[in-house]
């Protein structure tokens, strides 16, 4: 739905004030809702502005900047915290996945691991021989030798 043009307002709110019919007559006239015209009038009787207020729209922040200037130095102290330890020490009013969010828009990281040392990567087992010739020999399949790459054919 697009935004009502500033000059349409004006001339909406001239209409009424001019008292050129009730609101339904005057939405009529400039095609738009009754609700537009009745918003239009409160508007500018709470606010004295009439002009859009999309920068308004939308959920409120739960984390606000006093919680982010305190969040820094709690996960620089004690990185090893967990989200919810995190939550409670600051008494947060947000979320987990929330405090998540806001620790990845601060750039901060936080220690995912209690005192572990990081797991290795072994091997498991030994690598297999890249050319299958040595194993054939040992095959326990009939028919196939090192001479042979595939299978006798039935006939």
């Amino acid at each position: 739905m697009k935004t009502i043009s500033l000059d349409l307002r004006e001339r909406i709110l001239a209409a009424c004030d001019a008292q050129e019919g009730t609101r339904e007559e005057v939405a009529k006239r400039f095609r738009v809702s009754v609700g537009m015209v009745k918003k239009l009038l409160q508007q500018r009787s709470r606010t004295g502005d009439i002009a859009h207020r999309h920068r308004f729209s939308g959920r409120k922040a739960k984390i606000l900047p006093e919680y982010r200037e305190r969040l820094g130095p709690l996960v620089a102290a004690q990185p090893d915290l967990t989200l919810s330890e995190i939550k409670a020490r600051l008494a947060m009013p947000c979320s987990v996945p929330a405090l998540h969010y806001a620790l990845v828009a601060m750039g901060l990281t936080f220690k995912k691991r209690r005192c572990m040392p990081p797991s290795k990567v072994a091997q498991m087992s030994p690598r297999p021989e890249r050319n299958g010739s040595k194993n054939r020999e040992a095959s326990p399949r009939p028919g196939w030798s090192s001479s042979t790459s595939r299978p006798p054919r039935r006939t």
